[in-house]
């Protein structure tokens, strides 16, 4: 029989009580996570979102409520009464209240509950398919209740040292219009205007600019953002964004400093850090030549050489050919490791950079008697010394190359190879955290899939004052007035100062290849109000979720998103997306091949 609560009132949450709270008598709540009978006693563990407490019952004390604790079972949700003692030298030093128990004098069972499909527990082995099915037992595992809260800490932090800074909390609109550039929009039919269709945002990035426009000078929001894409490892759907916008800056100085700022804030509240200084500043072109990305994570060495200098006219016709069509050879030298790898690892780094569009990776490993290599033989024993010297290679270091007739694939190659290492061979402390900014990104991109420039960030970022001219002369080389923070490797966040001349603006949209029409139908609301006056203003935006990770040192999306989506970007636990009623798709006047 179930039990109403009636007017018992919760007293205590299960993680408070202390030995300074002996002799009071306390109401908790909660969940049974752990039961033992031993027949004149027993011991059940009661949990709350603030940990657990150890409830006993003696059968001296009271009869019936001892033989109704006889029948609780694991997951029940009770509330019990009692008075807190001391566990004298029986402590459980693994509980915060572990120098304490309650003895109870009253139970309530408020629900029963079936055998949980995986036991409720931090170390679980249930797979994440059937974690995810039953997400809300999931979420009653303390780590993961514990990553939401902090998740929330992120968030008051964020939003108290905003408001301080002088921005509003705005909402904008999930309803809007699809845009170009960027992912593929979530399309919502409009019941009301059969045929057309609002998109939900990719971010706020129009009506945060249009903000500026209208006036109230500092915005920010924590905002629901929506992206039909193939996902990857640590992609979701929909994922959250601190969104915030200034007005009146043209130096992104001006930004970089608000942002930094609150960064700081977060990371020294929820992770304890300490800050002596400015975040480290690398321009892109650095990051790309040393790091191989531009989002490098510099706790570790294994830094990118060009050698293409050495290799030019070695004999070797992989790399000869690959420098005549303009492209790079590029090599990382894994100090020490040589010793550590067997040529089954080093075959199969050889495939993993194949991913990246490399078309193999040339090795040679320093032993004492000598140099293996895939491809010394085929050089001169000058080619091999300007290469050990320039790569600082000392017996027992393994080197590797990559060529490539596209040097983007030489920095995309050896800069995912690196990071592979570094892991692996635990290169790195990963308690650390490595902060830094990443600036002059180029404004363009070749797409060769679409054969035109694409914006790299988008289509509104401002270039650098210094690169104007090169709008005109050669685009492809302007830098933007972006920047990006980045966290252990990560893309933490990104910004820039926008444009707001509406013919700097009109020029961009005609460099990434739109007509004057499509301006029109896209941006139309959009441009027209650069018409009215525009103030200086830049922003930024941080990603809710990985901060979340990066803050936990959690490396699994999934766990810092309460009710998050699989790969194929559907709910396990409440079958979205679904076949929906022929009604509805009638009122939208909308026809469905697939379901026919």
């Amino acid at each position: 029989m179930i039990d109403l609560l009636g007017k018992t009132k919760r007293t205590h949450k299960c993680g408070e009580l202390r030995l300074s709270d002996e002799g009071k008598i306390v109401t908790v709540m909660g969940f049974v996570s752990k039961y033992r009978n031993l027949g004149s006693l027993i011991f059940i563990d009661v949990r709350d979102i603030s940990g657990i407490v150890q409830v006993s019952f003696d059968d001296s004390v009271d009869e019936a409520v001892f033989k109704k604790a006889a029948t609780l079972r694991m997951e029940y949700n009770v509330a019990i009464s009692g008075v807190v003692r001391s566990r004298g030298t029986n402590i459980n030093k693994n509980m915060p209240t572990g120098e304490i128990e309650i003895l109870a004098s009253e139970l309530k069972i408020l629900a029963e509950a079936e055998t949980t499909p995986f036991e409720i527990k931090d170390d679980t082995n249930a797979s994440e398919n059937l974690r995810l099915k039953y997400r809300y037992l999931d979420l009653r595992r303390p780590i993961l209740q514990n990553i939401l809260k902090i998740r929330d800490k992120i968030s008051i932090t964020a939003r108290n040292y905003l408001s301080e800074n002088g921005f509003l909390d705005i909402e904008t609109p999930y309803l809007g219009k699809s845009t170009p550039e960027g992912a593929r929009d979530y399309l919502v039919p409009s019941r009301v205007h059969p045929g057309e269709f609002y998109a939900l945002p990719q971010s706020p990035q129009l009506y945060k600019q249009l903000l500026m426009i209208a006036g109230m000078d500092r915005y920010y929001q924590i905002a629901k953002c929506f992206r039909d894409e193939d996902l990857r490892a640590n992609r979701q759907p929909e994922f959250t964004q601190i969104d915030l916008e200034m007005s009146y800056v043209e130096d992104c100085e001006d930004v970089m400093s608000v942002a930094e700022g609150l960064i700081k804030k977060i990371f020294s509240e929820t992770a304890g850090c300490q800050f002596d200084g400015p975040f480290r500043r690398i321009t892109w072109k650095e990051a790309m030549e040393r790091w191989g990305s531009d989002k490098p994570d510099t706790r570790f060495g294994l830094e990118l050489n060009n050698v293409s200098d050495c290799v030019k006219e070695c004999g070797f016709s992989v790399f000869e050919n690959a420098i005549k069509a303009g492209g790079a050879v590029r090599a990382i030298n894994a100090k020490g490791l040589g010793t550590k790898m067997t040529r089954k690892d080093i075959d199969s780094y050889g495939e993993f950079v194949k991913s990246y569009g490399a078309k193999g990776l040339a090795w040679a490993t320093v032993k004492e008697e000598g140099i293996t290599s895939s491809f010394f033989k085929f050089i001169s024993e000058e080619v091999k010394e300007k290469l050990l010297a320039k790569l600082d290679a000392q017996i027992g270091d393994i080197l590797f190359f990559v060529a490539s007739e596209k040097e983007k694939v030489t920095f995309d190659a050896l800069g995912a190879l690196r990071c592979e290492l570094a892991s692996k061979y635990n290169l790195f402390d990963k308690s650390q955290y490595d902060f830094l900014w990443v600036t002059e990104f180029p404004m363009f991109e070749w797409s060769e899939e679409e054969n035109r420039l694409v914006a790299m960030h988008h289509p509104f970022t401002a270039p650098m004052v210094e690169d104007f001219d090169l709008l005109d002369t050669d685009p492809i080389k302007a830098r933007s007035n972006a920047y990006d923070m980045v966290i252990n490797g990560q893309e933490a966040g990104g910004g820039s100062i926008r444009i707001h001349n509406p013919e700097l603006q009109k020029k961009i949209f005609n460099l990434i290849g739109l007509t004057q029409e499509q301006i029109k139908e896209k941006f139309g609301f959009f441009v027209d109000a650069f018409r009215y006056g525009a103030p200086p203003h830049g922003g930024l935006a941080f990603g809710l979720d990985r901060l979340t990770m990066l803050v936990t040192q959690n490396e699994n999306i999934k766990d810092v998103i309460a009710f998050p989506k699989v790969q194929s970007a559907s709910c396990l636990m409440s079958d979205a997306p679904s076949v929906v009623d022929k009604q509805q798709l009638e009122d939208l006047k909308i026809t469905c091949t697939e379901n026919n």
